[in-house]
């Protein structure tokens, strides 16, 4: 359900009315629509040269600040991907878009997983790149640190390219650390979405780094739930999995570079521009 209008802004920027957010968003190039989801702490910018890779392929790409992120203020609800993904479908349809696909980073790919999921009539292709589908493939250490992430982390992450860019850009930069209270929060929620995964019908490309924030295992695990098992593609491609579906780890890259690396752009645009299934 979706409240207000969408209002443009200068240049390519715009805000639409959804869901009781004032969403901010966006749209890059002309072509074949294509939703940009970026990750947690972040805004559209942290996509760099990703953005001109897609544009030059003959995408439109929209690109939304997500719920409390960059120039989109936050309300009173949690983080959560499912929640986002009820924002960006409310957007497509705000937008007049019949179809798109989507590509989300970290905890925007878990916001296009649950888009894919919960509205898969608006999802042409999806790019699922560096989420997980269970907490418990994220290494102990790792949990550890994000169970630090709050408010009273905010004077330590000032002089960070996440806080810079919250001061330059959010409607109330006060609120960074009303930001890092609810990601941590989130991050501390235990989640098993294997079943959601297992159950997408539409076509998905899992991405991931070669030192992604989980090991490369747990990425092919993702992967064996949409195929239901790996094998031999053969010569004609007649043992390639079947829904279209595909997975790519990216090498030289880490969970904190992946968004901006010319391979993530490769990999997505092939996918996405690839045959139906």
């Amino acid at each position: 359900m979706t409240t207000g209008s969408t209002t443009a802004t200068t240049g390519t920027g715009a805000y639409a009315d959804v869901n009781g957010l004032h969403l901010y968003f966006e749209t890059h190039g002309r072509g074949r629509p294509l939703v940009l989801l970026h990750g947690g702490l972040g805004s559209g910018e942290m996509f760099g040269p990703t953005i001109p890779a897609l544009v030059a392929a003959g995408h439109q790409v929209i690109v939304p600040d997500l719920q409390g992120h960059g120039r989109t203020a936050d309300i009173d609800r949690p983080i959560d991907v499912r929640l986002m993904a009820d924002d960006i479908a409310a957007l497509i349809g705000r937008l007049g878009l019949e179809q798109v696909d989507v590509v989300g980073y970290s905890l925007g790919g878990g916001a296009a997983l649950f888009t894919a999921s919960k509205h898969p009539e608006l999802v042409r292709k999806v790019v699922i790149a560096a989420a997980h589908a269970r907490r418990d493939a994220i290494p102990p250490e790792m949990l550890a640190q994000q169970e630090q992430v709050s408010a009273a982390a905010a004077e330590f992450m000032k002089g960070t390219p996440m806080w810079e860019l919250y001061q330059r850009v959010a409607p109330r930069p006060q609120d960074f650390g009303r930001l890092l209270d609810k990601i941590g929060a989130s991050m501390a929620q235990d989640f098993d979405f294997s079943d959601v995964v297992a159950g997408l019908q539409v076509p998905t490309l899992i991405v991931a780094a070669d030192a992604d924030m989980a090991p490369p295992s747990h990425y092919v695990e993702m992967f064996r739930l949409l195929d239901r098992g790996l094998r031999d593609g053969g010569w004609m491609g007649e043992g390639r999995p079947k829904g279209g579906h595909a997975l790519a780890i990216v090498p030289g890259t880490t969970h904190y570079n992946l968004a901006g690396s010319p391979l993530l752009a490769a990999v997505a645009i092939d996918f996405l521009d690839g045959p139906m299934a």
